[in-house]
């Protein structure tokens, strides 16, 4: 039973929620142009954000198959896999914390097939908002371009949970931002890879700042 609710049932009550919850905000783009950017891009490339600002951007990317989320193995990760594809998502199943090996070699995969991945640059376990290395070792590793992005929400709710999930209260207006990519070589050293890290930290932390006061 268990398992037929959430293969058959929750998803898709999940899935009409988010849809309704998301269709009732306004969105502003404060950088329109580094959208278009992105959008005219014709090969792989790596989307990044931190874990609490998933919420409107999953549905804002939304009906894009050619976009790859990394979902864990877990009775959990079921659910949201099965949610990712109901919102038009392709999904890789694996952990960047159990296991990360294999699931960074179905990344590096995908994205030299050509293919488009979103990442969470802060893991799925953190330190909330502070950026892993793994994003900047892949966009070396297949010499892709690393775009950080968020969302702010004129009016929210933040949860008590390790990352502080943002929820932008119905019918609120959400900001969304994109920044500059970000290139690193794939022979780089371990000092090179963390000063692109820290690149990274400080591009969404300041994308952020923008959102949360547009």
């Amino acid at each position: 039973m268990k398992k037929f609710l959430f293969n058959y049932v929750i998803p898709y009550l999940l899935y009409g929620v988010v849809y309704l919850w998301c269709w009732t905000l306004r969105m502003k783009n404060l950088n329109s142009e580094a959208e278009e950017h992105i959008q005219k891009l014709t090969g792989p490339y790596i989307l990044t954000l931190w874990h609490g600002r998933i919420f409107y951007l999953f549905y804002y990317l939304r009906n894009r198959p050619d976009y790859f989320l990394l979902i864990s193995p877990s009775v959990d990760g079921d659910l949201l896999a099965k949610l990712a594809r109901l919102m038009g998502y392709s999904v890789i199943r694996g952990s960047t914390f159990k296991k990360a090996v294999p699931a960074a070699r179905s990344l590096i995969r995908v994205l030299r097939e050509g293919q488009r991945i979103i990442i969470i640059a802060d893991g799925s376990r953190g330190p909330r908002c502070v950026a892993q290395s793994g994003s900047i070792q892949l966009a070396g590793i297949t010499k892709t371009p690393l775009f950080p992005m968020t969302f702010g929400a004129k009016n929210k709710a933040v949860l008590n949970t390790w990352d502080r999930f943002i929820l932008p209260l119905p019918f609120t207006r959400c900001s969304i931002n994109f920044g500059p990519p970000i290139h690193i070589s794939s022979r780089s050293s371990e000092d090179l890879v963390e000063e692109k890290r820290l690149e990274l930290e400080s591009s969404l932390k300041q994308l952020d700042a923008e959102s949360d006061s547009a």
